[in-house]
């Protein structure tokens, strides 16, 4: 027992530090823990990486030439998902006061760019890197007009070039929305008939102003030539010397070797209606609603086309030969059996060992793992637990939910593995173990051959040292613990007994007049037209910088998927057997499992035609080896999907007859 607890004290004290967990604070929901700010009080911008849509390779703010704080640069707290996803949050110079309305303040001067600092801003500028600020837990937006339309943007961009000139914009425009700290006042009245006087009482019993909520970030950068000279004897924060006309429609900062950079900015602060918890509205505004209920709807559709098939193979086949076989007499049913066709026929073979076994099980144990974990996750982002507002939580989540998960994997791989070897027990830890590196392995050495690229990049998408460190602990200390206790569970626990007899010699399979695997690549056609219009939009919030929250819509779109994948590798299960061919084990995992293979190729789609300025071959890898990531984790929840439903309706089918 005092094993036992010395185990659990570390598990517990490695999530800690892998997640970050304080006690004191509960889950953050949109709209939870207002920060009240009075009139006066200092408020902090932070930066995050800069990112672009065209690289897809975040670097840190302070890697280009801007402003430093003066108290030195300090990493925010960060979790373990702001780490994977490249976030690099940072304290910056820019400083307000609430409610305080200041213009034309200097900021810093950069004094001569050297040869290297001018060259990394132009490139930066031509790969349309944008900068990114965060002001109480909210990202700066930007609104530009086109053709009459209000286009909504996060942060802007480091510059912009035109006519083989480079302009930085050296002095932002900020508009801050604030929302009056709203709160129930208690009043006392004081004095009698007419002179009655009421008086809110705040804190301790003393009137006090109100104070206000910070609901909105607004930036409009600027490009202004400052006199490089009158900024000379100037201290950060003092009043710039002119005035200054902030104009995003020109330009007129280029930037040159050994030219000195002048940064500036204004604040002004702007009373909204909009409350606390709609503050994130402007952010997570859902566009294309109608789009997200035609892909419900089209996902039903299948599924409908789909369960009537199922529906005629049950009542007008299966149960009419069960129903005509029950109600013969021995002599007939003897007849009967001499006459056998279709599945019928493969009695001694249906449950024959099938080719790589404990790879078979160890696929679908992880499966199970990844597909309990996307429920999971999906369910808790659409109750509203992993709020973008909380940065990292949905990725930390999903790492912590599939760690518990690994109980699932031993158990389901080991106990498979039990069933198919008629119940012997050894080997089992070889299966759970096998179960437990498999995917992880897998995925380990992919991240770890994109993470030399970005290393070799200077990209803070790279993951840290210390931080592979974490992951390696967390896969060896917890998530391999874990896989070995449901493997001796699934040990445990009896094994299912098949039904019928397996013949010593297998039964020649006809020869059929198509090849079978092409029946069951085609087959992932159908799983694919239920999720590929919301494929789009987590691409687009992956690829583009979108943000994605309609976990709604994505926790539906993702049980229709459950049912199509179950219903289409059951039709083809049927189909197998009816033409005698009893090798349906591997058949039936990839007949769902193959919508990995049409996904893939909708990311290669994607990559040509939605990410055209997708520059340089790293970018390119960098894309397609997180596809490829994504895709194996696809094939091995829905190939799943596919194998158990398969598994459950075969023996179903003839544990219902009894055939010699």
């Amino acid at each position: 027992m005092e094993s036992c607890a010395q185990f659990g004290l570390w598990v517990v004290l490695i999530l800690c530090l892998a997640f970050q967990i304080q006690p004191n604070y509960g889950f953050y929901l949109p709209g939870s823990y207002p920060h009240n700010y009075d009139v006066t009080d200092e408020l902090w911008v932070k930066v995050n990486s800069l990112t672009s849509i065209d690289t897809e390779m975040p670097f840190s703010y302070y890697s280009l030439p801007f402003c430093k704080p003066e108290g030195g640069i300090k990493d925010s707290a960060e979790n373990l998902g702001e780490l994977l996803m490249g976030d690099r949050i940072e304290n910056s110079p820019y400083r307000f006061r609430m409610y305080t309305n200041e213009s034309e303040i200097y900021l810093c001067q950069i004094q001569a760019l050297s040869g290297d600092q001018f060259k990394i801003l132009k490139e930066r500028i031509d790969e349309m890197y944008q900068v990114n600020l965060i002001l109480d837990n909210l990202p700066a937006i930007r609104f530009t007009q086109k053709d009459g339309y209000f286009m909504r943007w996060t942060g802007y961009p480091v510059g912009i070039k035109i006519e083989d000139a480079y302009y930085v914009f050296n002095h932002l425009k900020f508009n801050v929305l604030v929302h009056k700290y709203e709160e129930t006042n208690v009043a006392r009245v004081m004095g009698t008939g007419e002179g009655a006087e009421v008086i809110p009482v705040g804190k301790e019993g003393s009137s006090e102003k109100p104070g206000y909520m910070v609901v909105g970030f607004e930036v409009i950068p600027c490009s202004i030539m400052h006199n490089a000279d009158s900024a000379k004897n100037l201290k950060m924060y003092d009043k710039y010397p002119s005035s200054i006309r902030c104009d995003p429609a020109t330009v007129a900062m280029p930037i040159k070797e050994g030219q000195p950079v002048v940064f500036t900015y204004e604040i002004t602060f702007e009373e909204s209606d909009i409350k606390w918890p709609s503050r994130w509205d402007a952010y997570l505004k859902m566009e294309g609603a109608k789009v997200h209920w035609f892909s419900i709807l089209n996902s039903l559709m299948v599924i409908t086309f789909l369960a009537g098939i199922v529906l005629v193979i049950f009542l007008r086949t299966v149960r009419r030969d069960l129903t005509r076989y029950e109600e013969l007499d021995k002599e007939a049913q003897a007849q009967m059996n001499e006459e056998l066709s279709g599945w019928k026929l493969v009695v001694g073979d249906v449950f024959r060992t099938p080719t790589n076994p404990a790879l078979l099980c160890v696929m679908v144990g992880d499966g199970v793992q990844i597909l309990g974990m996307s429920v999971v996750t999906i369910l808790f982002a659409a109750l509203g637990f992993m709020s973008p507002a909380s940065r990292g939580t949905l990725i930390t989540g999903m790492l912590f939910f599939y760690m518990i998960l690994g109980i699932a994997a031993g158990y389901v791989s080991v106990r498979m593995w039990r069933t198919i070897s008629f119940g012997e027990q050894k080997g089992w830890v070889s299966i759970a173990w096998k179960a437990a590196c498999f995917f992880p392995g897998i995925s380990f050495l992919i991240l770890t051959t994109l993470n030399f690229l970005l290393w070799g990049s200077h990209s803070t998408g790279a993951i840290p040292f210390s931080l592979f460190v974490i992951l390696i602990l967390l896969w060896f200390c917890i998530s391999v613990p874990l896989t070995i206790v449901g493997g001796y569970f699934g040990a445990k626990a009896p094994h299912i007994e098949y039904p019928v007899r397996t013949n010593q010699i297998p039964r020649e399979i006809p020869q059929q007049k198509y090849p079978s695997w092409l029946l069951v690549l085609g087959a992932g056609t159908l799983p694919f037209g239920t999720l590929f219009i919301e494929l789009f939009f987590i691409m687009s919030s992956i690829w583009m910088g979108r943000v994605y929250y309609v976990f709604g819509f994505l926790f539906v779109v993702l049980i229709l998927l459950v049912v199509v994948c179950a219903e289409v590798s059951l039709v083809l299960t049927y189909m197998h057997l009816c033409v005698e061919d009893w090798k349906w084990w591997w058949k039936s995992f990839f007949a769902s499992g193959s919508v990995a293979i049409y996904i893939f190729l909708y990311s290669v789609n994607y990559l040509v035609f939605d990410l055209k300025s997708l520059s340089g071959p790293v970018s390119a890898t960098l894309y397609l080896g997180y596809s490829l990531f994504m895709v194996l984790a696809i094939m091995l929840s829905t190939g799943t999907i596919g194998f158990l439903s398969s598994f459950w309706f075969v023996h179903y089918l003839f544990s219902s007859v009894k055939l010699d």
